[in-house]
């Protein structure tokens, strides 16, 4: 009986009824949406590199590890050497590995010299392979393929030319200019570091440095060109880096831990996923922002609603006289007022809820495609309903303050007209 009667108290009231659901609607939008962009965004930096059961690099800090190997930040301390790699890399346990060489970098790109197992093995958002938008893997001592971010901002072209410079400033004056790449192959987005990357052959690093000494070039006359460089042994001495996968992820442990005593020259190794839990609570501060910007929004839409019951509460007290006169009891009035609250609520988090998968159904490839964020609709999670269900209560409980003003409006002073 007391819900159908603030079902049509509302009705009678339905342009203020409206206003309010669409006011709650909005921002349980809101709140959703930012929830659903957190976790898409916390996953797919977790996710920035996966399927690697280990990174191997210098002794230094697992950070600082961590940021130049897979978001091409910083530099490494030391490099590993090549015969170091290739006992590790040929360990019975270990199914592959993926070189990395860093140092080089294209208008402010970083280069990464690497072999054709980056792009058959490396994986990120969960599961996902390296894809090509245009053209190939390298397969020529001169091919490049280049990340999406790098194809947009310098709007690149497969076949166009590429000078690598020396170092990774986003200007610099010394350029290997005597050997230059040519595009074969520009990625599709990732959302990842991957997209902001130029790749070479690990032999093609090694290339372009065969007649640099101590970071400068040799003199013009013993200087060796593009085609002589071909001929050279490129094998590297070096590499800045490299990434394993087990065989078995139960011998991860146990390869972590050799490595890390491995007594032929100081490495260490650690394990993304930990390294990346770590790197994101240091980052994390953005996450907990966006969070209580939500929350004061749908603060905002819950005071709104109070507004409106309030600002009608005067205008009803006749209508809750006319209640009294036919029997209803102050305990009722006090429940069709929380009545209205619920169902405002209830309404606007119902109406807000389907907004939400609205956006994200459509929002979804754009996201995709232009910011490499992989937003995947789902269901409501646990902490979705805990948020929600919290939003209804906290309606119920702003109700609660209209209800208990009408719950002691007498009888008499909803009879009087007050001039």
């Amino acid at each position: 009986m007391t819900l159908l009667l603030a079902l049509r108290s509302l009705r009678n009231r339905r342009a203020t009824a409206v206003l309010t659901i669409a006011a709650i609607a909005i921002s349980v939008t809101l709140l959703l949406g930012v929830e659903k962009l957190r976790t898409a965004a916390r996953d797919g930096f977790a996710n920035t590199v996966s399927g690697v059961d280990l990174i191997v690099g210098a002794r230094s800090g697992q950070l600082n590890l961590l940021l130049y190997s897979v978001f091409r930040v910083g530099d490494a301390t030391a490099n590993v050497t090549w015969e170091s790699y290739q006992r590790i890399a040929k360990h019975p346990d270990v199914a592959w590995t993926i070189p990395l060489s860093l140092g080089d970098s294209h208008r402010g790109f970083r280069v990464l010299g690497t072999t054709t197992a980056y792009f058959e093995h490396y994986r990120f958002a969960g599961d996902r392979p390296i894809v090509f938008a245009e053209g190939r893997v390298f397969n020529d001592l001169y091919d490049a393929v280049i990340g999406a971010d790098v194809a947009e901002q310098l709007a690149y072209t497969l076949g166009q030319p590429v000078v690598i410079a020396h170092g990774t400033g986003r200007v610099s004056f010394t350029e290997h200019g005597d050997k230059p790449f040519r595009i074969v192959g520009i990625l599709e987005r990732t959302g990842t570091p991957i997209d902001r990357t130029v790749h070479v052959s690990l032999e093609a690093i090694t290339a372009i440095h065969v007649d640099w000494q101590g970071g400068m070039q040799a003199p013009a006359g013993a200087r060796v060109s593009a085609e002589e460089a071909r001929e050279r042994d490129l094998t590297p001495e070096s590499i800045t880096a490299f990434m394993v996968g087990m065989k078995s992820r139960v011998m991860t442990f146990t390869m972590q831990r050799a490595i890390n005593e491995y007594r032929q020259e100081p490495l260490m190794a650690v394990m993304p996923g930990v390294a990346l839990s770590q790197l994101w609570n240091l980052v994390g501060i953005a996450d907990t922002a966006l969070r209580i910007v939500a929350a004061f929004v749908v603060l905002a839409g819950l005071l709104g609603m109070l507004t409106a019951i309030l600002t009608s509460l005067n205008e009803r007290r006749r209508e809750m006289a006319i209640l009294r006169s036919v029997g209803a009891r102050p305990r009722h009035v006090f429940a069709l007022l929380i009545t209205e609250a619920g169902i405002l609520a209830s309404s606007g988090v119902m109406v807000g809820v389907g907004l939400t998968y609205g956006a994200i159904f459509a929002a979804q490839p754009l996201l995709e495609r232009r910011f490499g964020i992989f937003l995947q609709p789902g269901g409501l999670s646990g902490y979705d309903v805990m948020l929600l269900t919290g939003i209804v209560l906290a309606a119920l409980l702003m109700g609660a303050v209209p209800a208990w003003r009408a719950y002691r409006n007498s009888l008499s002073d909803g009879l009087t007209i007050r001039v």
